[in-house]
């Protein structure tokens, strides 16, 4: 069912189709987890997520899509957004965005799931970090690491602001900004909001209305209601917030070669509550420090 500028209205069974695919990417997650360390290339991960989504049941949604090339996209260092998985293996400290989909069929519809995560590489698999801790590094930290926690942070502010009384669309880009720039305040530093790409709609297609800005907007937007799923995905860089496309046609990167980080995560809202569809635990861990307790689907 559709409502208002298009937006996609899912029910309770949708919902849980939803889930399903958004879980296997969560799986797809872990297994990027226990494998990306110093000396394996993004083709091998590549490959490793093909086979979780492939033992789920599931397809990519990225493979193909627009002719993209690959299963997800790997994104290194100074790389936006949709990087090409290639043979250069990882390095020690490298910042590395992983953004990962799929889809099931079920009733003749495809049904989607998206999210992101990054990390820094290191010789062995990063341990991950606790998500009930809303900042984990501190001004002493270094900047990478910082960058890191910013994205990750203000990714979990916009899905809280998604549970605010009378939420508008664009609250969540409000809250996201607002989260970066007290950061800002207390690194020393603000972090770049690349404005080219932004969250999104999901259901049967993978990029549905509405976009989901990361940053504060003018004008009234979509009201938040039941049905619904968004993307939250803020995109943030050490230095410039200006990128270009390479020849590829795929490859995005900071103009200035400025470290850029991407964190996405799905939500869904229900009458009484949102729900985060790619976290085991619906959120409960990470949205604890925004007072936000998600429901169960």
């Amino acid at each position: 069912m559709l409502f208002g500028r298009g937006i996609e209205i899912k029910n309770r069974t949708q919902l849980g189709y939803m889930r399903r695919a958004a879980l296997i990417v969560n799986q797809i997650h872990e297994a990027v987890w226990e494998n990306a360390r110093a000396g394996v290339t993004p083709r091998q991960i590549d490959q490793i997520s093909a086979q979780v989504i492939a033992e789920g049941g599931a397809h990519s949604n990225f493979l193909g899509y627009f002719d993209y090339p690959a299963t997800i996209c790997i994104s290194v260092n100074d790389t936006v957004v949709h990087g090409i998985p290639g043979d250069v293996p990882f390095e020690v400290g490298d910042l590395v965005s992983f953004d990962c989909g799929c889809y099931l069929e079920r009733d003749g519809k495809q049904w989607h799931g998206d999210s992101a995560f990054s990390v820094i590489i290191g010789e062995e698999p990063t341990p991950k970090p606790d998500p009930s801790i809303s900042a984990h590094v501190y001004p002493t930290s270094s900047e990478k690491e910082q960058l890191l926690e910013i994205t990750r942070h203000s990714t979990w502010a916009g899905v809280a602001a998604i549970a605010g009384p009378r939420a508008r669309v664009n609250d969540i880009g409000a809250a996201i900004e607002d989260a970066v720039d007290s950061c800002g305040e207390r690194f020393g530093w603000t972090a770049g909001i690349v404005e080219e790409f932004t969250g999104h709609g999901i259901g049967t297609a993978m990029h549905q209305a509405p976009d989901v800005f990361n940053f504060r907007a003018a004008g009234r937007s979509a009201a938040i209601k039941p049905g619904m799923v968004l993307c939250v995905e803020p995109i943030l860089t050490r230095g410039s917030n200006q990128v270009v496309t390479l020849a590829d046609d795929w490859t995005v990167k900071t103009v200035d070669h400025s470290l850029a980080c991407h964190w996405e995560a799905q939500v869904a809202v229900l009458a009484d509550g949102i729900c985060v569809l790619n976290q085991p635990d619906f959120g409960e861990a990470a949205l604890a420090p925004f007072g936000v307790k998600p429901v169960k689907l």
